[in-house]
């Protein structure tokens, strides 16, 4: 048996981007800065950020394209994918992906006099296979 998950918690590096596809699903994009800390021998303190594509589907991608914006805080767990195409140019690139089959959005607190519905705490997409 092998396992391929991903369990990020992060902040949001742009607004989304969504397209819907001929097919009719949304797939949404963004970026997810992950940071750690550590202090060297020598006191040095380090601030190491990586960067990670986050890649949403179907309803997760319609909820991510509605409430999820730069700087937000959330949890992604998905599975580590690659893929690969050639430029403009003919030079291959190449990307590391996260398809994400849950995203945890941040409560939001509501007042008494607020009508407008708070975000959902998380999404789960439980529509089966992704269309690649």
């Amino acid at each position: 048996m092998s396992i391929n998950k991903a369990i990020l918690s992060g902040h949001v590096g742009n607004d989304p981007e969504s397209r819907t596809l001929d097919s009719g699903v949304t797939v949404t994009k963004f970026s997810l800065a992950t940071s750690e800390k550590y202090t060297k021998k020598d006191g040095t303190e380090v601030d190491n950020t990586v960067w990670h594509n986050i890649v949403t589907w179907r309803g997760i991608a319609e909820v991510c394209e509605k409430y999820v914006k730069k700087g937000m805080k959330l949890t992604v767990l998905g599975k580590i994918t690659n893929r690969s195409w050639e430029d403009d140019k003919g030079e291959k690139k190449y990307m590391t992906e996260i398809v994400a089959d849950q995203v945890e959005l941040p409560g939001r607190k509501e007042s008494s006099d607020s009508a407008a519905p708070s975000t959902p705490p998380s999404v789960v997409d439980d529509e089966g296979d992704l269309p690649f």
